[in-house]
């Protein structure tokens, strides 16, 4: 079973934490030092966001993210 990020379900993990730290977007996105527009983007799953805001906003969540290579 393979479990591959896509921008959907990025932007569903950055919606859960900020629901779930009672944050509205607007907030995160002062957090993040990134606009609303993002945040409301970056949600909904938009594949051209940038990865630096969107790694700059889930550090703001304090969400961690774990890279693995290819199986041997």
């Amino acid at each position: 079973m393979t479990n591959t990020m896509t921008p959907v379900t990025f932007g569903k993990a950055v919606r859960t934490a900020r629901k779930a730290q009672g944050l509205r977007q607007d907030q995160l996105a002062g957090a993040a030092g990134v606009g609303v527009r993002f945040v409301i983007e970056l949600e909904a799953g938009k594949a051209s966001v940038h990865l630096g805001k969107a790694l700059a906003v889930a550090a703001a969540l304090g969400l961690q993210m774990d890279l693995t290579g290819p199986a041997s």
